[in-house]
């Protein structure tokens, strides 16, 4: 009799197991990966929202070195309504992403952080890439003194239809 219900749990659990291994095989391959590898990203060339709605961050990446700029919203009231920041320095290895734009009005701004893969599925969606990291706010005074102004951010790629808007 104990071997007769030792032989019953065996089954069951045997068909359980069979079960899950039919389950895991339906399943698609693509659906039980991670996300891909940062690694993965081959280039980041694209237009990112900035620090507000209406700012503006445009990346051309050739062969690891960044160029572009950062279109800032001045406001009305502003003589220059928008200020464009063109990236001085810049470059990307793997994931790690740095630039430095040139400095206006004794301002500038300076980034260091990772590409990642945002929540879009294809290229053509907004938030496909993730700028993540580190911006300082960089504002020389008198003297040469800098005064820096340290924010975490997270800049999303845009989509297709909002990088051709306001163009």
């Amino acid at each position: 009799m104990k071997r007769r219900s030792l032989d019953k749990g065996t089954r069951i659990l045997d068909r359980v197991l069979r079960i899950l291994m039919v389950l895991l095989a339906a399943c698609p391959l693509h659906a039980l990966k991670a996300r891909p590898a940062s690694d993965d990203i081959e280039d980041i060339t694209g237009k990112y929202h900035f620090l507000s709605a209406d700012d503006k961050l445009a990346i051309l990446e050739e062969e690891g070195k960044l160029k572009g700029y950062i279109d800032v919203y001045q406001g009305e009231e502003e003589s220059d309504v928008v200020l464009s920041y063109p990236i001085a320095l810049g470059w990307r290895k793997k994931d790690h992403v740095e630039f430095k734009t040139g400095k206006i009005h004794q301002k500038y701004y300076r980034f260091t952080g990772a590409a990642e893969r945002g929540s879009g599925h294809e290229q053509a969606d907004p938030d496909y890439l993730r700028l993540v990291g580190d911006l300082e706010i960089v504002t020389v005074r008198g003297g040469g003194q800098e005064a820096v102004e340290r924010r975490r951010v997270v800049f999303k790629s845009m989509g297709k239809s909002e990088g051709a808007e306001g163009e």
